[in-house]
């Protein structure tokens, strides 16, 4: 995925920059019209933070069941059973941010019986409007790539391994 770095108009909307913090540290021009610089100072905003943005915005639609690849989900599932562990809100997420603009790269997992191009219209509606709103970022791209479904019955059928067995009668 690459992120365009020609010209385009500025508008108050795709003024951006990334952070020190992690990605690439490119600062908006005051030429780009946005809040970030003025004379008071610079704002930077961190990949890490673009990619936050982008998979709360995504986990929000409904018929999303998980992010990530396998791997991935084995070890978020183990991180989540730790006392004090939860879900990285970036597992599946991988953003590229330019001077004004940003690519999102989603791993989905979908529920079984979701129309697979009606949820990706709307994780990307979502995703573009919550990035676009937080950090003043152009999105120009969201790519959505579904390595799973998620059947109901493979839930009912983990619970039932893991439940203790039941005498059938036990008071007569």
């Amino acid at each position: 995925m690459t992120v365009p770095t020609t010209s385009t108009p500025a508008s108050a909307s795709s003024a951006g920059t990334t952070g020190p913090a992690g990605g690439s540290a490119l600062a908006a021009s005051p030429a780009a019209g946005g809040g970030l610089d003025s004379a008071q100072g610079k704002t930077t905003i961190s990949d890490a933070v673009v990619s936050k943005v982008a998979g709360i915005a995504a986990r929000e639609v409904p018929g999303v069941h998980g992010f990530g690849g396998g791997a991935a989900r084995a070890f978020g599932a183990i991180t989540e059973r730790i006392p004090g562990g939860r879900a990285s809100s970036t597992q599946g997420v991988s953003v590229e941010v330019g001077e004004r603009q940003a690519a999102i790269d989603l791993t989905i997992v979908v529920e079984y019986g979701v129309a697979i191009s009606e949820l990706a219209r709307a994780i990307r509606r979502n995703v573009i409007g919550a990035v676009e709103q937080m950090t003043g970022l152009q999105v120009v791209e969201v790519n959505i790539n579904v390595v799973d479904l998620h059947l109901p019955s493979a839930d009912d059928d983990a619970a039932d391994d893991q439940a203790p067995a039941r005498p059938t009668n036990r008071v007569q």
